[in-house]
């Protein structure tokens, strides 16, 4: 595993050192930050189709990094992913994550997504990444809870369609040897592990498609994460270090009740103020030998994010594990074979 990274796009802002790319890597690289993930949705900080179609814009944004000893550890596609596919309830909320001049035109805003995703995997190649974090996009979440009825067909109608938007993508990924990482989140299509199984089947089981694990999505669904790593360890590629908490209520569950995000029982907090075991899911990761980053994303409802970026650095860090090349009995190991095994158990060697 490498880290501890962090995910630039909380920080983002008009005043320095938040304002531009070099400024941003300034700060990361102070606070003890060895990766960044990049969000591509804001050119003034990286132009997602001059990467794809200049190596030597690359190469210096490369440079750049290497100058403050940083890597890149993905780039992010979170809003042109959600963009893919927007059921008409929700077009006038997303149209503001689309150029304005495709804003009422949901049909451009998707062939912009499209093709936004296409560029981040060449944009991808050509910073020599193999992994790409974003969103599946979702046609369905309306309908999450069951009540009117859902229409029988329905779901597998939506991922039957969902799966033919991103066909072409993770085909074109594969082509340039990335993996997208799909973040599992509530408001997406793929937002657990039955949702993200149903989009395998749908696609075939391709090799590309893989999960950005987020706990904290996880803790506010009731969902074991832990158990969820032992399930899905093999398409686990990438790590959102986030922590969260659930504070049962007696007057509001896991759907908020509409309230602000300070008074809902489910809450994200910054590293270490939640819940989550962390010390547990690293431990875990060590063992399926994960060999991405562990990147911080910082959501917490309560603490600054300046502060939660400077503490979750050294909290990364701290849950680091370097995985032991041998066992700690080995010192009384003897040396076998099948003659020795059997006389060790009594049985008769003829």
């Amino acid at each position: 595993m490498k880290g501890p990274g962090i995910f630039l796009a909380q920080f983002i802002g008009q005043d320095a050192p938040f304002n531009s790319l070099a400024n941003l890597l300034s700060w990361a690289s102070s606070l003890g930050y060895e990766g960044i993930q990049i969000p591509t949705n804001d050119p003034k900080i990286f132009d997602l189709e001059l990467a794809a179609n200049s190596q030597t814009y690359c190469d210096d944004i490369k440079g750049m990094f290497a100058e403050h000893k940083l890597s890149i550890t993905e780039l992010s596609t979170h809003l042109q992913g959600q963009l893919l596919a927007v059921h008409p309830a929700y077009d006038a909320l997303f149209d503001s994550f689309a150029p304005e001049a495709l804003r009422g035109n949901p049909l451009a805003r998707t062939q912009w997504a499209h093709s936004q995703l296409l560029l981040a995997a060449k944009a991808s190649q050509n910073l020599a990444l193999t992994t790409h974090a974003s969103f599946s996009g979702s046609l369905l979440w309306p309908y999450f809870y069951p009540w009117p009825q859902r229409p029988k067909g329905l779901v597998d109608e939506a991922f039957t369609e969902l799966a033919a938007r991103w066909l072409p993508i993770l085909n074109t990924f594969d082509e340039h040897g990335v993996d997208i990482c799909f973040e599992l989140h509530p408001s997406e299509d793929l937002h657990d592990g039955v949702t993200f199984e149903r989009f395998l089947e749908h696609t075939k089981q391709h090799p590309r498609a893989n999960i950005l694990f987020d706990p904290s999505h996880l803790v506010l669904q009731h969902i074991d994460y832990s158990g969820f790593i032992d399930i899905y360890h093999d398409r686990i590629k990438a790590f959102h270090v986030k922590d969260a908490e659930f504070i049962i209520s007696p007057r509001s569950g896991s759907y908020g009740g509409y309230q602000e995000w300070t008074e809902r029982p489910g809450r994200f907090r910054s590293l270490g103020d939640g819940q989550i075991d962390f010390k547990r899911i690293f431990s875990q990761l060590c063992r399926y030998n994960y060999q991405g980053w562990a990147v911080l994303e910082w959501e917490c409802c309560l603490k600054h994010p300046e502060d939660g970026a400077r503490e979750g650095a050294e909290f990364i860090r701290s849950h680091m594990i370097r995985k032991a090349e041998k066992a700690f009995d080995d010192f009384a190991a003897v040396k076998s074979d099948e003659h020795f095994n059997r006389s060790v158990l009594g049985l008769h060697n003829d």
